[in-house]
């Protein structure tokens, strides 16, 4: 098994409750009276969402019955290239921070080899070329970049520590202690909540004592993950979560492809089961197989949720959990509007989904490793830039086998360029582009296989990637975060649960959408009759000591 040391734990802000400490407990999450095991609860969607909620319900004695649209797996989705076992184009979550605590206790649990991910600047990297308007820079480390680049990074580190305290804020979130983060953070989001990104940038004092080319160049390029412009709309708030839960940094990917934590899952046999026999895992449960999509949920007179599949199979649930992202309950779910309250509709409504697009190729062996006789640098290099493949990703996957490129990853406005080209032509394009980066070198005789690429704004079981949350959203995200807390809903409103990283505080992070599946399985329990033990309570037991600081309408 692979032990992952973190160097920090995603704690909070908004809800600082130790969710792996809890999902790791000897006495496991709870327990359900023992007339309920067995007892269905429908889960929609088999991302990473859904097939954990699936898995610790199945723990808990219950049934789950998963119904999916499209892939196991969802946005971790790691396609593989035709004629090979485990070379794969990451098309979704390609890169896990190690802060990702509750998540990695999944990878571990299934002894999923990682490494760390060829990021910008990164040893995994090797090299980096950061290119802007025409003028190349080759760098192993930020140290040996002209100093605009130091000084782009210095502003934005200053800027954190000048307006958000962001040094103690990370010791804190580190030292999971619940009293001081929600001290740090409580004030912030009335602050923040409704002042973007970019105005943060721009009216920091480390940034005004700058030019608008240091500005211009942290958008382009950024630092560690790359140019941070696609989110200079987004909400402050989100942002600020992101880098003090330290998800930009020590990122790994899974070695074979990240949806093996999703595919591990639902053929693992726990070793700790309720109810269910040594041996059975969600596949045979499943006879397999998931159950296909949804199209419609209604509630019925008796107070259960009706759930229709694509075929039109019906069969009614006490509990569901709703894992797919909040606009298919108004476009491809048929789904009664008693279900949720108007403000809940709202918030969901209003969610926004940044499209995002990625372009892979695979080569016959990682020829970037080789020297240019004449200067001793890499023959390619990780590459940022602010021509239209944005960010190219080099991952080596050892001797004698092939490499993979993505070689373009780009967001919002320069991912809805690509979205009515075919896979060649963005090939052809991102090709054209890096070609003006190295124009001695032929990438394109090193490809082999057929190319991969995808627009998630285009699929339509996603619509989008993942959800920016806007200036004003806290109040929505709260509602939907807060969902699984149903004992005070009407009853019209409660036994239908939501989870996902678009219901978390951190979307896009495959960490959010584990913790909200835990939320979820925890409300199920609740739901029918069960409670967590007195050692370990549950996100719902101690929701009114921890919870998110409510802003009012």
């Amino acid at each position: 098994m692979t032990v992952h040391l973190q160097s920090g734990a995603s704690f909070g802000p908004d809800f600082p409750f130790d969710f792996d400490r809890w999902l790791r407990h000897p006495a496991g999450l709870g327990e359900m009276p023992p007339e309920r095991h067995g007892e269905e609860v429908a889960v929609i969607g088999a991302g990473m969402a859904g097939i954990v909620a699936a898995f610790e319900l199945m723990r808990l004695g219950l049934k789950p019955v998963v119904y999916e649209a499209g892939h196991l797996g969802g946005r971790l989705r790691s396609q593989r290239f035709e004629g090979t076992e485990d070379i794969v184009a990451e098309l979704g979550g390609m890169r896990f921070p190690r802060s990702s605590s509750t998540f990695f206790s999944y990878v571990d649990a299934l002894g999923l080899p990682t490494r760390p991910f060829p990021n910008p600047l990164t040893p995994a990297a090797g090299s980096t070329v950061i290119e802007l308007e025409g003028e190349a820079f080759y760098a192993r480390t930020l140290a040996d970049l002209p100093p605009l680049f130091s000084e782009v990074a210095s502003a934005y580190e200053e800027a954190l520590e000048e307006a958000f305290s962001f040094a103690a804020m990370r010791r804190a979130i580190r030292a999971r202690d619940a009293e001081a983060v929600r001290a740090l953070w409580e004030p912030l989001v009335r602050l923040w909540d409704e002042r973007t990104f970019y105005d943060f940038v721009t009216t920091s004092d480390a940034f005004q004592r700058l030019s608008f080319r240091h500005r211009e160049v942290f958008g382009q390029v950024g630092f560690g993950t790359g140019g941070w412009d696609a989110d200079f709309p987004n909400s402050m708030l989100e942002i600020l979560r992101v880098n003090a839960l330290e998800f930009d940094a020590d990122q790994h990917l899974i070695v074979g492809g990240a949806a093996k934590v999703p595919h591990g899952l639902w053929r693992k046999c726990p070793d700790r089961i309720a109810h269910w026999p040594a041996g059975t895992s969600l596949a045979t449960l499943h006879a397999g197989a998931p159950r296909p999509g949804v199209s419609a949920l209604k509630r019925l007179p008796d107070g259960r949720i009706e759930v229709t599949d694509r075929w039109g199979r019906v069969e009614p649930f006490k509990a569901v959990i709703a894992t797919c992202q909040s606009w298919l309950l108004t476009t491809s779910i048929r789904t009664d509007e008693s279900l949720f309250s108007h403000k809940l509709w709202m918030a969901m409504d209003r969610t926004r989904y940044m499209p995002a697009s990625k372009t892979f190729i695979m080569v016959d062996r990682p020829f970037w490793r080789d020297k240019d006789p004449l200067t001793g640098r890499d023959a390619m290099s990780m590459t940022l830039t602010d021509r239209l493949t944005r960010g190219t990703y080099l991952v080596d996957n050892g001797e004698g086998r092939p490499g993979v490129i993505c070689l373009a990853y780009s967001w919002m406005s320069d991912a809805q360029k690509m979205l009515p080209l075919s896979v060649d032509q963005r090939v052809d394009l991102a090709l054209a582009a890096l070609r003006q980066i190295y124009p001695t070198l032929d990438i394109a005789s090193h490809i082999i296989g057929d190319p991969i690429t995808v627009s998630w704004e285009a699929d339509p079981n996603f619509l989008g990637a993942f959800k920016g949350a806007m200036p004003g959203h806290y109040r929505y995200n709260h509602r939907m975060y807060s969902h699984f807390m149903q004992k005070d809903m009407p009853l019209s409103e409660r036994g239908l649960f939501i989870a996902g990283d678009d219901v978390s505080w951190t979307p896009g992070w495959a960490e959010g959408a584990v913790q909200t599946a835990l939320n979820a399985v925890w409300g199920v329990m609740a739901h029918l009759g069960g409670h967590s033990h007195a050692a370990n309570p549950g996100p719902g037991d101690r929701w009114e000591e921890l919870k998110p600081v409510e802003l009012g309408d």
